[in-house]
């Protein structure tokens, strides 16, 4: 009411950073000179401001009630208007610290420029991170965020080559460094180990192992840290951790219950409220039990398990997780999770045969949502749309309550189903929730067919399933056409390709044929050649070498030889008588008719001279004086 602060958090934060002074935490979030704050304990009046950014009231006079320590109190007749809130910005760069004081009306945008001004590093270059909330923008109002006076805040320029200090080279590494935390929770000796990125804060581990341990930040008594982690709004880079692992101890803050003596006595001073040991005014004191137990219940058993891990570095075993989670809360009959990836359930439900798609459904859970309950047991889980859900569609499921868990969903949203869809996610309340989309799949995009939120009935989601299915249906039956179109169109292609290719290889198998047919002609052409050659070669060293015929008037005794050939011709030489038979068959060979293939046959009486002694003369085989030869292949 004083501050406009809703988050539970931040106001915890705040006043853990002013030692749980009520009064030193709201002055330091709102000027003192807004309004005032009364403390009716002993009568002492402590300046603070008014309720509400502006107050109209007039001075209210009320009897001291022990019910409130505060009570508004504004000067008679005097119009009390709100202040801008200067707030005070430590934006941390490299090896450089610079202090921007802005009023909460400006926006981050401002910041920028004056980082600018002050880096020397263009605005559209630069990542400011270290904010507690959501996504920010330069557009956004400081204002909107809420924050304390005293803020820590980091620039990142990934764009931007790094600089030659190494240490400065030596800080960005360590932001983008991943930490192992081995913390151990001391009062049931378990260990936990966590993965951090180096821009992670301090005190979102402590979170972190809040939800773990079930330990609320400020009951944590913590072992371990470096004694440079003073702030928890400082960086794991920065904190002095030992890199890759470090080992801490984390424990509840003990809590002894005060006497009535005891309070009595500290009730009469704000401040020593503020100070004691005893953690019984932090919350609910009018309920007279800490915040850990309420009604004698402790709240191990009222907090539930989380049904998807933080930061989980694979989708399938958050969903693992997820699955056994929803079955301990609301039984064995739910819709039968897709354990995977989101891009895995797109192609389990879009990617295969047309009859065999399906329609994908994404179950967002949120756990802070006062409708989950009711839409899990009641209508998520009721027999009806898990029979129908399992015929029909893949479905797939993501916890939307932790907000690093929130931010990757919608990264993965963007990237598949683009920003509009993301964005119209994005602003969904939390009591809107749990969500249920349903998606199609189609030929180039994905499509959000509808978008089902918590506030309904089992016979409304049934009628928006069957409206989505008879969509799909009707897609479904297209889609099942040009398949079946298409495949035809595929049969007859691979006929024609089948036929195609048979053609060619008898087409090459006849060219091949054909080559080696004249592969073989011409090497029996060469053989041929070869052989001709050979024989020339032969019959010209044949005719070199016979002897010189000898003339008619010759003394000596000369035999005529007249040799028919197959073709009819003749020819005649005249030899000695002496000469052996040898010369004559080197004659006819010297003409092209060699004695290994033709036989010289005789007349009268026909013999056949080639096979007598080439050794013998020519007078002793009777050619002598004249004979007439012929010349006959042999077979």
């Amino acid at each position: 009411a004083c501050t406009g602060i809703e988050n539970i958090d931040e106001a915890i934060t705040l006043l853990e950073q002013n030692n749980w002074d009520l009064v030193a935490a709201i002055n330091g979030v709102i000027p003192q000179e807004n309004g005032i704050l009364q403390s009716e304990y002993g009568g002492e009046t402590l300046h603070g401001p008014a309720y509400g950014p502006t107050s109209h009231s007039t001075a209210a006079s009320s009897t001291p009630s022990s019910s409130s320590a505060f009570r508004h109190v504004v000067p008679s007749r005097q119009i009390v208007e709100r202040q801008p809130r200067m707030l005070d910005f430590r934006v941390e760069y490299r090896d450089r610290n610079v202090d921007v004081v802005l009023e909460d009306s400006s926006t981050v945008g401002d910041i920028k420029h004056i980082l600018e001004n002050e880096l020397q590093i263009p605005a559209s270059k630069m990542l400011l991170k270290g904010w507690k909330t959501g996504d920010v923008d330069d557009s956004t109002v400081l204002k909107t965020l809420h924050l304390p006076k005293n803020n820590s805040l980091y620039v990142l320029t990934p764009d931007l080559p790094p600089p030659s200090s190494s240490h400065s080279g030596a800080l960005q590494e360590s932001l983008n460094q991943n930490f192992m935390l081995i913390v151990t929770h001391r009062e049931v000796q378990r260990e936990y180990n966590l993965n951090f990125s180096g821009s992670s804060t301090i005190q979102e581990v402590k979170r972190n192992v809040y939800d773990l341990t079930s330990i609320p930040v400020r009951h944590q008594l913590w072992e371990g840290w470096p004694p440079s982690a003073t702030d928890d709004s400082m960086t794991l880079a920065v904190s002095g951790l030992t890199f890759p692992c470090h080992r801490l101890t984390v424990g509840r803050r003990s809590s002894p219950v005060q006497t009535r003596e005891q309070s009595e006595e500290q009730c009469t001073d704000v401040h020593m409220v503020s100070d004691s040991d005893g953690d019984d005014f932090e919350d609910a004191t009018e309920f007279g039990v800490d915040d850990g137990e309420m009604f004698g219940v402790a709240s191990s058993a009222l907090r539930k398990s989380p049904m998807m891990p933080e930061n989980a570095e694979n989708e399938g075993d958050a969903l693992l997780q997820f699955t056994a989670e929803f079955s301990s809360r609301y039984g064995d009959c739910h819709p039968v999770y897709f354990i995977g990836s989101l891009e895995a359930a797109f192609q389990e439900a879009f990617y295969g045969k047309a009859r065999d798609r399906k329609l994908l459904a994404i179950y967002l859970h949120h756990d802070e949502s006062v409708l989950t309950n009711v839409f899990c047991s009641q209508m998520l889980c009721a027999e009806s749309i898990v029979s129908y859900l399992s015929q029909n569609f893949i479905t797939w499921a993501w916890d939307m309550t932790k907000e690093a868990n929130r931010a990757r969903f919608l990264t993965m949203c963007t990237r598949h189903f683009g920003s509009v869809v993301a964005q119209t996610i994005r602003t969904q309340k939390t009591d809107q929730f749990p969500l249920f989309l349903i998606i199609m799949g189609k030929r180039s995009s994905n499509e959000v067919l509808n978008v089902i939120q918590g506030n309904t009935t089992v016979d409304e989601l049934m009628m928006r399933l069957m409206a989505a299915m008879e969509i799909f249906s009707a897609q479904q039956q297209e889609d099942i056409k040009d398949e079946d179109e298409r495949e035809a169109r595929e049969n007859v292609k691979r006929e024609q390709d089948e036929a195609y290719r048979i053609s060619l290889e008898a087409d090459r198998a006849k060219r091949e044929a054909q080559e080696r047919e004249m592969a073989e002609q011409f090497r029996l052409e060469q053989i041929r050649k070869e052989q001709e050659e050979e024989r020339e070669a032969i019959r010209l060293s044949l005719e070199q070498s016979l002897p010189p015929e000898p003339k008619e008037e010759s003394t000596e005794s000369v035999s005529k030889l007249r040799i028919r050939t197959p073709s009819g011709e003749f020819f005649e030489r005249r030899f000695l008588a002496s000469s052996k038979l040898q010369v004559v068959f080197d004659f006819v060979a010297s003409k092209g008719y060699p004695w290994e293939e033709y036989k010289l046959l005789g007349t009268f009486p026909r013999r056949d001279v080639t096979q007598l002694d080439p050794n013998k003369t020519l007078l002793e085989v009777k050619l002598y004086p004249q004979e007439t030869l012929f010349l006959e292949a042999k077979e």
